[in-house]
């Protein structure tokens, strides 16, 4: 948002620094930042962090570019407001929709991360409870009961698929486009 809305050189400097972290594969980089940080439950929040920011940046970027060229925040400057007013009066509440979908969207592909990185023993670590670990536990037991682990498998797949279709409804739900048709 901030390099929405200042432009120049904030813009450029953040939408690289964005791209570059963009062309990496999400999972990759990942596993990369839990390998140097160490595995345990903040450092799998804080390298899903950094991997899902590009992805809320650009989205947050382009709406303020559009919203921030409107004649009200034109106004709004006339009439004395500082930037930081500006920017929740007026920015926020104009970009919250497209960042609440993309928050839903991406909460599915953060739990198939978290999944991934503790059942490689990067992620949550015992005794703390993790379908990824579950499904790492019951690898051994595959040929004896794979209900063990069918059941955290299907876990995750009916938690995806919601989020995903939560995401789906909020879409058609905030776009005014998509309630015109």
């Amino acid at each position: 948002m901030v390099a929405g809305f200042y432009g120049g050189w904030v813009d450029d400097v953040t939408m690289r620094g964005m791209d570059i972290l963009l062309s990496l594969p999400a999972l990759v980089l990942a596993i990369a930042i839990t390998s140097v940080l160490g595995p345990s439950l903040t450092n799998v929040m804080l390298a899903i962090g950094i991997v899902y920011t590009p992805t809320f940046a650009r989205i947050a970027r382009g709406p303020t570019l559009a919203v921030v060229r409107l004649p009200y925040i034109e106004a709004a400057r006339a009439a004395g407001a500082s930037n930081l007013a500006i920017v929740l009066r007026h920015v926020v509440p104009n970009i919250s929709a497209p960042i609440l979908v993309q928050t839903t969207v991406s909460l599915s592909t953060a739990i198939l991360t978290e999944a991934a990185l503790s059942f490689l023993g990067l992620g949550t670590q015992p005794p703390t409870a993790s379908w990824g670990l579950m499904l790492s536990a019951a690898r051994q037991y595959m040929l004896i009961d794979p209900w063990v682990a069918v059941l955290p498998g299907c876990a995750i797949a009916v938690t995806v698929l919601g989020f995903n279709l939560l995401g789906d409804g909020l879409r058609d739900l905030l776009d005014p486009q998509m309630r015109t048709l």
